[in-house]
């Protein structure tokens, strides 16, 4: 008896310290759904054969958004709890924009958008451990987080997530730093190459004004080695090197305007022939950019915008403009976005006129002639909870 009294009190005990122990916060759940029309003014707007191939009709070389007629883009849901001293953040996504955003996923996270956990250490440091969306860049993968629907050329082709330890500080007046170690870039269950990329934030906000300076290094494919010299692939670059800027500015109650410039460089690597590796000669590839974000609300429910990008490769760059016959695989395009914001409760609709003009002739007309231009519409409706 004296046995089971002793066992019944420690019992007690223990399931009353879990709830004294417990740090006191809630509970939220939230997220989005979005759909929308896409048409293209000077280009076809079906699929069509060529031989064997089926050709999708032209689109902007950006995510998102790029399919042609009624489109769907992704359910997003959210739950997160906040508490005093610690929280957990678990944000999950599906369609065909969710899809486009966790690419690099497999298994059971190709429907995880972020998924980390975060301990305040004190008022001035915070841990976070997990997978996080990057802190590079203007742009981010949820449609209620943009302005523009359609989203630009240096998002699109920066990193999207990262899996990893990051520390936030917050300085004084305004000002914060980050630190991070991670998984190579957009590399979310786990880390197959055994590399890791480094990054860094410091940051300014306060009185309408805020400015982010970013930083990203690492390999980002891992050397190719005798252990597995051709599983992905025959070819490892070398480590990649990024700086961002993002920035903010209040001009006044009714005026906004953003900034965002970057530049991306990756080593030239190495190439396998069987479980041989050797040095390759030539120069980083690589791209940068430049953009500009305007908008202005004419009142409390209609807004207009317009984000007017310059995003160039060098060297091959990562594939996502066409060369044409340049020898140096350089190549540019300016990204002129014209969008509207008309809120009608929680559902946004965004109508949106964008021209993309190439250095290169990589679009075709109706006749199937190359053209170096193309000028889309896009009716976005997004409903956030």
């Amino acid at each position: 008896m004296k046995k089971i009294n002793l066992l019944t009190l420690v019992l007690a005990v223990f399931s009353v310290l879990p709830l004294a122990a417990q740090d006191e916060g809630s509970f939220s759940f939230s997220g989005s759904v979005d759909t929308y029309f896409r048409y293209n003014f000077n280009s076809r707007n079906r699929i069509f054969a060529s031989g064997d191939n089926v050709v999708a009709p032209d689109a902007p070389t950006t995510s998102f958004a790029n399919r042609p007629g009624f489109g769907l883009g992704m359910v997003n849901l959210i739950a997160a709890y906040e508490g005093e001293k610690v929280g957990f953040v678990a944000d999950l996504v599906y369609g065909p924009r969710g899809a486009d955003a966790v690419f690099n996923s497999g298994g059971s996270a190709n429907i995880v958008n972020q998924l980390y956990v975060y301990y305040n250490v004190s008022d001035a440091v915070t841990l976070t451990l997990g997978n996080f969306n990057t802190f590079l860049g203007y742009e981010v993968i949820s449609p209620t987080g943009n302005f523009n629907y359609s989203t630009s050329y240096m998002f699109s082709y920066g990193p999207f997530s990262h899996t990893g330890l990051k520390a936030d500080f917050a300085l004084s007046d305004g000002f914060s730093a980050m630190l991070a170690v991670m998984n190579p870039t957009d590399l979310t269950e786990f880390n197959p190459f055994g590399t890791y990329t480094l990054g860094a934030q410091l940051g300014y906000d306060n009185d309408g004004t805020s400015a982010y300076l970013n930083f990203l290094y690492g390999d980002q494919d891992g050397r190719l080695d005798e252990d597995f010299p051709t599983t992905f692939g025959g070819t490892s670059s070398g480590a990649t090197f990024q700086a961002d800027l993002t920035a903010g500015f209040d001009l006044s109650d009714e005026f906004y305007l953003g900034v965002n410039t970057t530049i991306n460089t990756t080593g030239a690597g190495q190439t396998s022939n069987g479980t041989t590796v050797s040095d390759a000669d030539g120069d980083n590839s690589g791209f940068y950019g430049a953009a500009l974000y305007a908008q202005y609300a004419t009142s409390e429910t209609v807004s207009f915008g317009i984000r007017g990008e310059y995003f160039s490769e060098f060297n091959g760059g990562v594939g996502a403009l066409p060369t044409g016959a340049d020898p140096d695989g350089d190549a540019s395009v300016i990204d002129l976005t014209l969008s509207s914001n008309i809120a009608v409760g929680n559902l946004t609709f965004i109508p949106e006129v964008r021209l993309d003009a190439l250095s290169e002739d990589g679009f075709q007309n109706r006749d199937f002639e190359p053209q170096s231009s193309l000028i889309s519409f896009l009716f976005a409706a997004v409903y956030s909870f």
